[in-house]
């Protein structure tokens, strides 16, 4: 951990400073020329910079602006002849913490740096508490203390910055899809787009005019040009969900894509360069469907450079209550409620439950507590226990949609929320059971 890089191109004056700090208990990098101390520091550097005014190529004050791009809230003292003391005032007017002028004391300049010093560190500590709060509200399926999480949390930070493709596997709805998010949004990639495809939910037969595009007249239908998603990911993140329903036509064009980083759209035979970063997620194990020829093996390989495993709700139980709770909170906001006190029925829900949705189906329960009904099945059964199960079945789905229903006071995109449905499900849902949703909305006046 460096406190203070110090810069100054004579040697005897940059020993002696150095020195001085040194034995002050602080650990110190010198540096002889401008451009050395620049290859060193990032917005990350967790120390302050003390410079001379007077050097050749890269003066000080040319180095604080340089310096001040990188990261403008980076402590930055300036050494200075009498003759620079008008020029020093100027830079602090910019934002240089503080100048000294020469002949200096020891002790001014200790001072001076110790004050910097402490500034830096609460600069630094924010950041982490304003980053902290981000992920505390964007990314709720990434909160946790469980070793599990602390862990993919941390390799997400080291490899963000990294231009390699990444493979990440897990459950469905264990939130592969907000851990590829975190990726892009973590990268120097983050003010370029962030394209997702969903591989098993495009039909086959225009899943490649998706990824690749196409020009006008490339097919029947074609009639105007169409930029495809891996295109449009130009400069950001291409991310491929159920990347195991792909074809294997797909699969061979994708391949290509990996290795070249180049496009030719449908109906043209120019090449386009791209410059994406893939992350691609599976919910099954590849390397079965390898073995049993459903997935090429030279693509899962050029996939898994890096792979992440996001672990499933199940094997983080210390982490469900936590998440309930915020997802709880999130979902009364939502509908404009009070945050509902837990029941004994919900809390052994959460305590005994497999959740086999994992943290997608655990945000729906939230939402159903929130609304006032939870998983829990009525007591009265609502048709007799002789029945056929498709009756009761049937019957029981009937009674949570109208209980959905009578909670949202008629809201359908409300109720979809909390039934985890989509809406044209719901909307079949209520045609088959002969549902009227505007007979739960409040009557007018």
């Amino acid at each position: 951990m460096i406190d203070v890089a110090f810069i100054d191109d004579d040697d005897t004056m940059r020993a002696a400073n150095v020195q001085a700090l040194t034995l002050a208990g602080l650990t110190v990098a010198p540096f002889a020329l401008p451009h050395e101390a620049l290859a060193a520091i990032d917005g990350a550097f967790p120390g302050v910079v003390v410079t001379d005014v007077r050097m050749p190529r890269i003066d000080g004050l040319e180095l604080f602006r340089r310096l001040r791009a990188i990261d403008p809230d980076l402590p930055v003292i300036l050494i200075t002849g009498h003759g620079d003391i008008a020029m020093a005032v100027d830079a602090m007017r910019e934002g240089a913490y503080d100048f000294l002028a020469k002949p200096y004391a020891a002790d001014r300049l200790l001072t001076s740096v110790r004050h910097a010093l402490d500034k830096r560190h609460l600069q630094l500590e924010n950041r982490a508490l304003r980053r902290a709060a981000e992920a505390a509200s964007e990314n709720l399926p990434l909160l946790g203390d469980s070793p599990s999480m602390e862990r993919l949390r941390k390799t997400l930070r080291q490899i963000a910055d990294a231009d390699v493709d990444v493979l990440v596997e897990g459950e469905t709805g264990a939130g592969k899809d907000v851990v590829a998010n975190a990726l892009h949004r973590w990268s120097r990639r983050a003010a370029r787009p962030f394209v997702a495809v969903n591989c098993g939910a495009l039909p086959e037969t225009v899943i490649e005019s998706e990824l690749f595009g196409h020009e006008a007249g490339a097919f029947t239908g074609a009639v105007k040009k169409r930029v495809g998603r891996i295109e449009h990911a130009h400069g950001g993140t291409l991310f491929l969900d159920e990347i195991e329903a792909m074809s294997p036509g797909l699969q061979v064009k994708l391949l290509r894509v990996l290795e070249t980083r180049e496009i030719a759209p449908l109906g043209t035979n120019d090449i386009r360069p791209v410059d994406i970063r893939v992350v691609a997620a599976t919910k099954t194990d590849l390397p079965t469907l390898v073995r049993q020829g459903m997935f090429r093996e030279d693509l899962y390989y050029r996939l898994h450079v890096v792979s992440l495993r996001v672990p499933p709700l199940r094997d983080r139980r210390a982490d469900i209550v936590p998440l309930f709770a915020h997802f709880l909170d999130r979902a009364a906001k939502q509908f404009g409620r009070a945050v509902p006190a837990i029941g004994e029925a919900e809390r052994r829900h959460l305590q005994t439950h497999d959740w086999p949705g994992n943290v997608r189906e655990l945000a729906h329960f939230a939402k159903r507590v929130a609304l006032g009904f939870s998983d829990e099945p009525d007591q009265a059964d609502p048709i007799g226990q002789d029945e056929p199960l498709p009756r009761r079945v049937d019957a029981f789905e009937a009674a949570q949609i109208r209980k959905a229903l009578e909670a949202t006071q008629g809201d359908v995109q409300a109720a979809c929320e909390a039934l985890g449905l989509p809406r044209k499900t719901l909307y079949d849902k209520l045609r088959r059971h002969a549902i009227d949703q505007s007979a739960y909305r409040p009557t007018p006046g």
